[in-house]
């Protein structure tokens, strides 16, 4: 199984005192992907949200980035790919966005919590890991 990781689930992983940290760490430390449209979110949350300093989100990506080395970069295609599959399957852009570098990734497995759970979206399964 190869997995792709949503914002939410680095979020967790990251954040202080979240009591879905112990699970979300667990996804993290058997690896997978990510892309380049989480690592923004995750700096505006970390930032914004955590409040915490630039330097402490730098170490903080850079730690998700050791877990999961491979961060699928934002391409015309992926955002073709989005576009078709958010027509499809009702998706909002940055949700279509995650599904698409999750498939351009070759991964059959997608955590998030902000789709729905069980769902299969052209060989992708939504997987809420905090249900």
């Amino acid at each position: 199984m190869s997995a792709f990781f949503d914002t939410n689930v680095a979020c967790y992983a990251l954040g202080r005192g979240d009591p879905r940290q112990n699970r979300a760490l667990d996804l993290l430390f058997r690896g997978g992907a990510i892309s380049v449209q989480v690592l923004n979110e995750l700096a505006s949350v970390l930032r914004n949200k955590l409040q915490m300093s630039w330097k402490e989100t730098g170490l903080a990506i850079e730690q998700l980035l050791i877990l999961c080395p491979r961060a699928c970069p934002l391409t015309l295609e992926t955002h073709q790919t989005a576009m078709r599959v958010c027509a499809r399957y009702g998706l909002a852009i940055y949700d279509g966005l995650i599904v698409a570098s999750a498939m351009e990734a070759g991964c059959d497995t997608l955590y998030t919590e902000d789709m729905h759970h069980g769902q299969t979206i052209e060989g992708v399964r939504i997987v809420n890991p905090f249900l």
